[in-house]
């Protein structure tokens, strides 16, 4: 799970920012560079397979975020949260945005940072598990990565509680 915080500064445009899914993956690692540059402050917070598998998808969510934030070196006036969620356990104000990449540009720009982040991570585990074929589907259930699964079974990345892999019922550590 990656997730990021923005903070841009007051008139700043980045052309082509938009929700990460729309744009091309060219587009997305261009931008990450230029967001990166152009921000005022930025975060980036990574929880692991098996503290999701602990705490459940939508928990680690919150922890990913919070983590971001706390990497942002100025407290923001306002976190605008995408989804229709608020984050718990965090002490500033707070607004929960549905499709709040396609409104806000700061919450558009952290799905590019979080997007990119995830893929790149990806890519170093297509290194470590090349069975996997990471570096193509990124980890998601796709036809091919499941195959991959029931062939070698998971491996240390995988979420044993991503319920079409249904392994939970394993010891997790």
């Amino acid at each position: 799970m990656v997730a990021a915080a923005v903070i841009l500064p007051k008139d700043i445009i980045i052309e082509s920012v938009n929700d990460s899914k729309k744009l091309t993956p060219k587009k997305r690692d261009i931008l990450f560079d230029e967001i990166k540059q152009k921000a005022f402050s930025y975060g980036i917070g990574i929880v692991d397979a098996k503290t999701i598998d602990k705490i459940n998808i939508l928990q680690a969510t919150f922890l990913a975020m919070r983590k971001a934030l706390e990497q942002i070196s100025v407290a923001p006036d306002l976190v605008l949260v995408d989804g229709n969620h608020k984050i718990p356990g965090i002490s500033f104000s707070q607004q929960a945005i549905v499709s709040g990449d396609a409104k806000s540009a700061c919450i558009a720009c952290a799905s590019i940072l979080a997007k990119v982040t995830r893929d790149r991570l990806m890519f170093d585990y297509a290194e470590q598990y090349p069975e996997y074929g990471f570096e193509k589907h990124k980890g998601y259930g796709t036809k091919a990565h499941l195959e991959a699964i029931e062939k070698y079974g998971p491996c240390p990345i995988h979420r044993l509680t991503f319920a079409p892999l249904n392994f939970d019922q394993l010891t997790l550590f």
